[in-house]
């Protein structure tokens, strides 16, 4: 008798063991979860786009937010990504081509905010200004509308061609109506202009291209876009996206230490539109 009675308070100590093991396990595990970091991706293109997600990525961190970028190098893909939901937000472009190419592809994406503004320049490996631009000059520029467009403009306040009235940044080559040099237009994409300038006398550059081969607009460019250009970059997401984590997205890439950052490590290149 003695020996059951010993046996079964065995047994009995042994169940409760058990079972405050498998409580603990049930109260660790939500724990353990509800600390885990929510990854946020954003595409972006290198400079100055990736950097500035790399500066505040830490930021986002202590607020349990893992940022992780996926960079690209060119205009299309990143757009296609998010609207595909392959990424949840991307950093490369201005207002105007976003809206431009969202209505062209039909999708759906929206600007988060405004964060930077690149001024577009005019780079040449063969001469120091404008003002004396060779007959049949040949000058490369984007490919796309907008950005070909505002590469026109650029080169019509220089003073190098005239463009038809009302066309603003609008324009494509075919709306030049005072060439008295007879410069040659070639649309390319943007991504490979820097590559161009042993091939062309001139090339129109995004900054952000510009800065990735090592080029300073501020000190590179023999001519530059007036500062108040109506192109500021921004962070897209798709439309009705509300989820908290891209709040605190834009909360931390619009804030003074971003502007100081800006302002120290691009030295005017890059100017802050926040």
């Amino acid at each position: 008798m003695k020996r059951f009675l010993t046996s079964a308070l065995l047994c009995a100590a042994a169940a409760v063991a058990l079972t405050g093991c498998g409580d603990d396990k049930k109260t660790a595990e939500p724990a353990k979860t509800a600390a885990a970091d929510t990854v946020l991706t954003v595409g972006a293109t290198p400079v100055p786009h990736a950097d500035i997600l790399n500066f505040i990525a830490p930021e986002l961190k202590k607020q349990g937010v893992t940022l992780k970028v996926i960079e690209f190098s060119d205009y299309v893909k990143p757009n296609m990504a998010l609207a595909d939901k392959e990424i949840d937000a991307n950093f490369f472009q201005h207002k105007p081509y976003l809206d431009s190419f969202a209505k062209e592809r039909g999708l759906k994406l929206d600007a988060l905010c405004t964060v930077h503004i690149e001024p577009m320049g005019v780079y040449s490996k063969k001469f120091k200004d404008l003002k004396n631009v060779p007959e049949s000059a040949r000058i490369a520029v984007p490919n796309d509308p907008t950005n070909g467009g505002r590469a026109l403009r650029v080169l019509a306040d220089a003073g190098v061609f005239t463009l038809k009235d009302g066309v603003g940044v609008n324009g494509t080559p075919a709306d030049i109506v005072n060439n008295p040099k007879k410069v040659q237009i070639l649309e390319m994409e943007a991504a490979v202009l820097p590559r161009t300038l042993d091939d062309v006398d001139f090339a129109v550059i995004n900054s952000n291209f510009a800065m990735s081969v090592g080029l300073n607009p501020n000190k590179d460019a023999i001519f530059i876009e007036s500062k108040d250009s109506p192109y500021a970059n921004v962070v897209a997401i798709r439309t009705g996206d509300n989820r908290e984590v891209l709040g605190k997205l834009k909360s931390a890439i619009t804030t003074p230490a971003v502007r100081d950052f800006i302002l120290e490590k691009y030295k005017g290149a890059v100017l802050p539109a926040f």
